[in-house]
């Protein structure tokens, strides 16, 4: 089994770094295979609501980093997405590529477990987490709890290190997450059958 782990900043050996590895050191122990992908320093083009997705089953733009983190969700069994804290949310570069892979690649993500991470200074962790987790929610994926609220605390990079009770929280996090992976794997059960999806809206 194998979860992919998203490095939402744009420090490659920063906190949130440190957080990530925190959890795939301990996803290894638990014999499983934890790879982390950073989004790096280029910039991230946003969807445009073009609807082309829908038609192609993938999103329109054919930039590198869609197109690897997409790939390697074809073969990972849960996903795992870290992201420092801006202005009491997610880098909007992180955000800007889970806007377009979650819209285009529903196929890939329904039913595998998942996790947000944020890391912040001080405060604006908790809306980060909230802003992650949404988009799980709203995916059909199962999200994995942990002892605390999924936040490291850090500014300068490597000061994250230092944050004992968040490495734990990671940890526990990762824990958790090899639990279920095995637990499906054991009672393995095909994904419950969908309704037909039903849209509506406010304007009449």
């Amino acid at each position: 089994m194998k979860v992919l782990l998203i490095n939402g900043s744009p420090r490659a050996n920063g906190n949130t770094q440190i957080a990530l590895t925190e959890v795939a050191n301990r996803l290894e122990t638990n014999g499983i295979s934890a790879e982390i992908i950073g989004i790096g320093t280029k910039a991230v083009q946003g969807c445009i609501a073009c609807g082309k997705c829908a038609q192609s089953g993938r999103c329109a733009f054919n930039d590198q980093l869609y197109n690897t983190v997409r790939a390697k969700l074809e073969t990972a069994d849960a996903i795992i997405i870290g992201s420092p804290t801006y202005y009491a949310g997610p880098n909007g570069s992180l955000c800007a590529l889970l806007d377009r892979l979650f819209y285009s690649s529903q196929n890939l993500l329904q039913g595998k477990p998942a996790a947000a991470v944020a890391v912040c200074r001080r405060g604006g962790a908790s809306a980060t987490f909230d802003r992650l987790n949404k988009y799980f929610t709203i995916s059909n994926m199962p999200v994995v709890p942990s002892q605390y609220w999924n936040s490291v605390h850090g500014r300068l990079p490597g000061e994250a290190a230092l944050d004992a009770e968040g490495l734990q929280t990671m940890r526990t996090l990762a824990d958790n997450m090899a639990w279920l992976l095995n637990s499906i794997a054991e009672g393995k059960q095909p994904l419950p059958m969908r309704e037909q999806p039903i849209r509506t809206n406010f304007i009449r």
